[in-house]
């Protein structure tokens, strides 16, 4: 195997097993997985546009429920085995009004609605291809050089928790529970 081969092989290993997304430098380094109390949420941007279904999506479509917003894309391991997580607490929770929104960082509308297919994804989720909208999020909040990560959002539209990387049914309950 030639060097360039061996290169982008090891490459793509990188970005597959950390998910690694576009390398953007905002000067702030992200803070670890973060609770936040009532008096220090900052607000979540109304983040709206299309959703990989075609129609239109936006945070404050979901204004007096908790909110779990979920940045993925189609590509990324963790992204892909948290899926089925996700789903689960949309559905258990969801008579106690807990919703789930997704925000498909993948290039092709068409890859983000093949991976709600195949994973069995009952909740929408916007298109976002060039991060534009995630970028609005408050900065330091998690790092958007990777996948996935999630937020957690209040009845009142402010962020209560932020966390990176894979997150488990188990440990996205415990962050919802208390604003039930």
């Amino acid at each position: 195997m030639n060097i360039a081969k061996a290169a982008g092989l090891v490459l793509a290993l990188l970005m597959a097993s950390g998910c690694a997304g576009p390398r953007l430098d905002d000067g702030q380094a992200p803070r670890p997985q973060e609770t936040f109390a009532p008096a220090d949420r900052e607000k979540m941007p109304d983040l709206a546009g299309t959703a990989i279904d075609g129609r239109p999506i936006a945070v404050h479509d979901y204004r007096g429920n908790v909110l779990v917003v979920n940045a993925w894309a189609s590509w990324c391991g963790p992204c892909r085995a948290e899926a089925r997580d996700f789903s689960a607490v949309h559905t258990a929770l969801h008579t106690r009004g807990v919703r789930v929104m997704g925000v498909d960082t993948d290039a092709s509308r068409t890859a983000g609605a093949a991976f709600a297919r195949e994973h069995h994804v009952p909740y929408r989720s916007l298109h976002d291809p060039k991060t534009v909208q995630l970028l609005r999020i408050p900065k330091g909040l998690v790092s958007p050089q990777g996948y996935p990560y999630t937020f957690v959002v209040d009845r009142k539209g402010r962020i209560a928790a932020a966390r990176m990387g894979r997150i488990s049914r188990a440990e996205l309950t415990d962050l919802v529970e208390p604003l039930l």
